[in-house]
């Protein structure tokens, strides 16, 4: 006999019909008619060439064969309900797992102090390995598990991939303190007059806010130095005046330990969403559900302007079937 040969359902009829000793028996705790229980009877002994259960008057006995089933079928079926019916639990208190966050090193900059403080309270044994989000294979890195989460603007993430907005941002001019810009009325003309430093992140929207500066004005700015990333550019413009349009969250963060100031942006610039994202396949597993509304309370904006709302759960994410 093959199991592909087999229906589960008989197998579970079988198990009644041990437990009641009749067919009506096991048709009443089944929800199914009498005739139902009989075909499905008839049905086992076709397969098994035997009668499995002999009429007698204390009922429906088993013969000697179905009793050898007994046993190892009321276990798989036991195990089949426990296995199906089981939640998958999460610990943060206890757990020592590791999840990869995808995120730009302005996110690192600015979001991961905040969150290993919470961890160290909430979660001591959870490690976090950051992995870079414009590369081309997220999708399918999400997809697989190897990356739990992904925050930014990240538009190629559609189809499968839920995603929740944490804030909107917007960028701003920065400079040291006592630079000549600084506490003037800075106009388009001030702006392309002085020299920059430019962030080149690409695949981020800061990339799009550079294009939008280089691209809609006849004017072009005056860029005396690229870098890759942000880690160094509070450190340049301490000591320059080179001025830089950053993304706000990153002024507000630096502008004090460096002694510099921001000022709103003199182009008009559109704000961008940075937002959470995650893969289909795991919007219901425990762990990645935790970090995620532990992420949102961090930095939702709405949260942050809500304090006493913080300990809600997930809502306003979108799903891109």
């Amino acid at each position: 006999m093959d199991l592909k040969d087999i229906d589960l359902n008989l197998l579970v009829v079988f198990n009644y019909l041990l437990t009641e000793r009749s067919v009506s028996g096991a048709a009443a705790k089944l929800n199914l008619t009498q005739p139902a229980v009989s075909n499905a009877l008839k049905r086992l002994r076709t397969l098994t060439g035997d009668e499995l259960f002999i009429r007698t008057s204390k009922g429906m006995e088993p013969t000697p064969y179905a009793a050898l089933l007994a046993e190892p079928i009321s276990y798989a079926l036991s195990t089949l309900h426990e296995t199906l019916n089981q939640r998958a639990s999460f610990a943060p208190a206890t757990s020592q797992r590791k999840f990869v966050v995808a995120m730009t090193d302005l996110g690192e900059i600015t979001m991961l102090p905040e969150l290993m403080h919470a961890l160290k309270s909430v979660a001591p044994g959870i490690t976090i390995n950051t992995v870079r989000n414009s590369h081309d294979s997220l999708g399918d890195e999400l997809e697989a598990g190897h990356v739990d989460l992904a925050i930014g603007l990240l538009p190629q993430l559609k189809t499968g991939f839920f995603q929740q907005r944490l804030f909107m941002q917007k960028h701003v001019c920065l400079m040291r303190r006592g630079h000549p810009l600084d506490g003037e009325a800075v106009s388009k003309d001030h702006f392309f007059e002085h020299e920059h430093v430019q962030v080149v992140s690409a695949g981020t929207g800061h990339t799009k806010i550079d294009e939008i500066i280089d691209n809609s004005y006849a004017a072009k700015r005056k860029v005396r130095l690229m870098v890759p990333h942000f880690v160094g550019v509070g450190h340049i413009i301490a000591t320059t005046d080179l001025i830089a349009s950053v993304p706000e969250l990153y002024a507000r963060q630096y502008a004090e330990p460096f002694n510099l100031t921001y000022i709103n942006h003199p182009l008009p610039l559109p704000k961008f969403g940075i937002n959470l994202f995650w893969h289909a396949k795991f919007h219901k597993e425990p762990g990645n559900q935790w970090l995620r509304k532990l992420i949102f309370n961090l930095f939702s904006e709405g949260i942050r302007a809500a304090p006493e709302d913080a300990a809600q759960t997930e809502t306003g994410y979108h799903h891109q079937p």
